[in-house]
C-alpha cells in the first residue's frame, strides 16, 4: 500500500492511495464532508475500474468504526473491496464520535459527566451529509438506472441508522440492506433488554445511563467474547482467519488517537447507540419501515446475538411500500459473517449482497 497523492480540494482534504491485488487495481481515497456546523464526517471511497452499478454506502455498528469494520488490509477482511470488484464505487463512513470523524466535546470529558452521546437522530444527519456528498462526487449520477440514488448497507446498529435515514429520505435511496439489525417492536431480548445490565436498576424500562455515560472504553480483548460465543467450534480458527481477527483488533484500537494513553490500550465509542439499542430491545419502534420505498434486503445470521428472528418478521410485515422485500437467513453464521471464513457463510453473504445490488 503506497500513497499516491495528498491534496486539498476546496475545504475537503483528500488522501488517495491504491492497493494492487490479483489482476485488478483497487483505489482508495479518504475525504471528509461537513454535517452539522463544525462536524466533519470521515469517508473512504473504494473503487476498482469503471463502476457498473450504484454507489454503495457502508455504515458500521455501535463500536468499531468504518475501516475496522469493512476495509481491513488482509484477505477476507474487506467487504468494501469485494463490492468494489463487483462493480460498485463503495463509501465507508464514520459516524461522528467514531474513527476519523469529529468527536463531540463529551468524548473528551470523563464519561460519567455526560449522558450517552450520538443518538440515532444525530447519526441520520451525518448519513444525510455523506449521501449528498456521494451524489455531488458522482455529479448526481451513480451509473446504471439508479438515477443518482445511493445503495445503503448497515451492519447491526448501522442498519438501524440507515433504516431510519431511508424512511426519512426515500427518494435518495437506490436500495437498502439491513444486516443483523434490531428493529422492534419486539419486547424481549435475551441479553440487552429488560433485566440486563443495560436497564437502570431502580427504574424498570429505563436505560442505565450511569453505567454507560457518554462513551465506553473498549480494549482489544473486549471485541472477541461475543464473536467467540457465536462459534460452535472450540477451535475458533476453523471459523475465522486469525489474520482477520488481528487486523480487526488493531484497526479498532488505531481508530482512536488516544487509545495508547490508557493501559491497556482502549478506544472510545459513543454510548448513544447502546441507549437506542436498549429501547429497541424492549419493544420500542424508533422508525417506521412503511416509509421506505427502496427495494430492501434483510439479512440475518443464524447465530446472531444482536438481532432476533422477530426483527426480520416485523420488518417484512412493515415494509409495505418497498418496491421489493427479500429476507435471507444464513444458517449457523455469526454476527461477524462478513469477516468469517468463506465456507462459514461469508461466500453466501457476498452472493446475496451482490445479486441484490445487481438486480434491476
Amino acid at each position: 500500500m503506497g500513497f499516491l497523492l495528498n491534496t486539498v480540494v476546496g475545504l475537503v482534504t483528500v488522501a488517495s492511495f491504491a492497493v494492487e491485488a490479483r489482476s485488478e487495481r483497487v483505489e482508495r481515497a479518504d475525504f471528509h464532508v461537513t454535517s452539522d456546523p463544525g462536524v466533519r464526517i470521515a469517508v473512504r471511497e473504494v473503487a476498482a475500474g469503471r463502476p457498473a452499478g450504484p454507489p454503495v454506502l457502508l455504515l458500521h455498528g455501535a463500536r468499531v468504526p468504518g475501516v475496522g469494520s469493512f476495509d481491513l488490509p488482509v484477505r477476507g477482511g474487506s467487504l468494501a473491496e469485494d463490492l468494489a470488484r463487483a462493480g460498485h464505487r463503495v463509501y465507508v463512513m464514520d459516524a461522528r464520535g467514531y474513527g476519523r470523524s469529529t468527536r463531540p466535546p463529551a468524548l473528551s470529558q470523563p464519561p460519567e459527566t455526560n449522558p450517552p452521546a450520538v443518538r440515532s437522530d444525530t447519526v441520520v444527519r451525518d448519513v444525510a451529509a455523506v449521501v449528498d456528498g456521494i451524489r455531488r462526487r458522482s455529479g448526481g449520477s451513480s451509473g446504471g438506472s439508479s438515477g443518482g440514488r445511493v445503495a445503503l448497507l448497515g451492519w447491526a446498529t448501522g442498519g438501524h441508522w440507515l433504516g431510519q435515514y431511508a424512511a426519512a429520505y426515500p427518494d435518495k435511496v437506490d436500495r437498502l440492506i439491513l444486516y443483523n439489525t434490531l428493529y422492534g417492536p419486539v419486547p424481549d431480548h435475551p441479553t440487552m433488554g429488560r433485566g440486563s445490565d443495560n436497564e437502570h436498576p431502580d427504574r424498570p424500562g429505563q436505560f442505565n445511563t450511569a453505567r454507560f455515560g457518554a462513551y465506553r472504553l473498549n480494549t482489544g480483548d473486549s471485541l472477541l467474547p461475543s464473536w467467540d460465543r457465536s462459534i460452535p467450534d472450540e477451535d475458533k480458527t476453523t471459523w475465522r482467519d486469525p489474520a482477520v481477527v488481528d487486523a480487526y483488533v488493531k484497526a479498532a484500537l488505531a481508530s482512536d488517537p488516544t487509545s495508547g494513553t490508557r493501559t491497556p490500550p482502549s478506544f472510545r465509542a459513543p454510548s448513544g447507540a447502546m441507549e437506542d439499542s436498549f429501547y429497541l430491545s424492549t419493544g420500542r419502534q424508533l422508525w417506521d419501515a412503511s416509509l421506505i420505498t427502496a427495494p430492501t434486503l434483510v439479512v440475518r445470521s443464524g447465530n446472531d446475538f444482536w438481532s432476533r428472528p422477530e426483527d426480520v418478521t416485523a420488518l417484512s410485515s412493515h415494509l409495505v411500500h418497498a418496491k421489493s422485500v427479500r429476507t435471507v437467513e444464513l444458517p449457523g453464521a455469526t454476527h461477524y459473517v462478513h469477516l468469517d471464513r468463506p465456507e462459514r457463510g461469508r461466500d453466501r453473504f457476498l452472493r446475496e449482497i451482490t445479486a441484490f445490488l445487481a438486480a434491476r
